[in-house]
């Protein structure tokens, strides 16, 4: 039996490239980058290039790439150092969208509980936000509008150069949570407006625990922890310069692949949604154009999604319902039912990520079994039959 990964969505495979780039700095670059000696100063060496690596692919300075242990942290620090800087000049209203990830989400609910007015944009049907809307919200107070650059779960891409012209307009602070995004579909700070960008390295074939966050020269930047004085004196710790190196090595081979690489995704994705689209009373949730390039996601009414993970998995397909960060939630996913959908209906999700690694084949056998695996699920419900296969 075949065994196909398609959660890419959740974390992504380290690849090779990453891998002998954090061993090189394991056998190499073993001094620690503060060090003051020779060994020390080859590490700190190595440490810039991968910093410049990373600006390079986002289109800015390495001075504005700050190391962190991930998209989760990033989000935390860009969040609240613009919350901290509105308050000083009186201006606590945020903007954001309903369909955020919980590291933003939550981020703003303390925020709120702080006195911050948070205020988030509908997200329509198709899982989408206007530049308008975001312009129609920002007012005289407002401080950050903090929007993501591709939604994680439904994977629509939103108009964020777009977003980010208006908040310029307005002098208000825009930051984006790139992690779906970065490494698989363009991002350039500059020529798309951004203030602050989270991403995080295991999204494209880096290790885990290690992110960056992009900072636009001039926004003070507000340390979450207390210690040393690493990352200009706002993110202290020792670096972690293995995971550092392999992040960088891999963003830099996907952004050089990442023409070839998105065209024989999205062509093996529009295939897989022709073809699930056949199922009977099956919802695609998100648009069909602006996605993700490996983002496949729908709803089968009549389907528990958990029943669907798991016998997919016994039929050698690794798939998901929605968010890595919510598995063992029975809860339909807040995502889905931002868009309108019925609770009954959002629970019936199905999340199919897919890679360059995936191939033909494997979409093959997807169009064979989901198909059957929705049937075989819906003949066991009482509800269903009653409501679908009697007179």
């Amino acid at each position: 039996m075949p065994r196909i990964y398609a959660d890419n969505a959740a974390t992504t495979k380290i690849s090779q490239t990453a891998m002998k780039a954090m061993i090189s700095a394991m056998e190499n670059s073993y001094g620690n980058p503060s060090s003051i000696h020779q060994i020390g100063m080859a590490a700190n060496d190595a440490l810039q290039t991968a910093r410049e690596q990373i600006a390079r692919c986002l289109g800015c300075m390495p001075k504005e790439i700050f190391f962190t242990s991930g998209g989760t942290e990033s989000d935390n620090q860009a969040i609240v150092s613009a919350a901290m800087l509105g308050a000083k000049k009186n201006k606590r209203h945020i903007i954001s969208t309903a369909f955020e990830h919980h590291a933003v989400l939550h981020t703003l609910r303390r925020l709120k509980e702080q006195g911050f007015e948070i205020q988030l944009l509908d997200v329509g049907a198709e899982g989408n936000i206007t530049a308008a809307q975001v312009e129609e919200a920002i007012r005289p107070d407002t401080c950050l509008v903090t929007v993501m650059f591709a939604n994680n779960e439904i994977g629509s891409v939103l108009p964020i150069a777009e977003i980010g012209e208006a908040c310029r307009a307005h002098g208000v602070l825009f930051h984006t949570d790139a992690v779906q995004a970065a490494g698989h579909i363009p991002v350039n700070v500059k020529k798309q407006n951004i203030d602050m960008l989270s991403l995080s390295a295991h999204k494209f074939h880096g290790p885990r625990g290690i992110g960056a966050l992009y900072v636009k020269r001039g926004i003070e930047l507000t340390s979450l922890m207390e210690g040393g004085g690493q990352e200009r004196g706002k993110r202290p710790g020792t670096e972690n310069l293995p995971a550092i190196m392999g992040m960088a090595a891999a963003l830099k081979e996907e952004c050089t692949l990442m023409e070839q690489n998105e065209a024989k995704v999205i062509a093996m994705r529009d295939r897989l949604i022709q073809g699930l689209s056949q199922i009977p009373y099956s919802i695609l949730n998100g648009s069909r154009e602006k996605r993700l390039p490996g983002n496949v996601n729908f709803c089968f009414e009549g389907v528990s999604g958990e029943s669907l993970l798991l016998l997919l998995d016994s039929r050698g397909i690794c798939a998901s319902s929605g968010s890595a960060c919510a598995s063992g939630a029975l809860d339909p996913s807040p995502v889905l039912l931002s868009l309108g959908l019925a609770p009954e209906i959002a629970q019936g999700s199905l999340r199919i990520s897919l890679d360059i690694s995936n191939t033909e084949e494997e979409i093959d056998y997807m169009l064979e079994v989901i198909p059957q695996v929705v049937e075989q699920l819906r003949g066991m419900s009482d509800d269903w039959r009653k409501k679908h296969c009697e007179d």
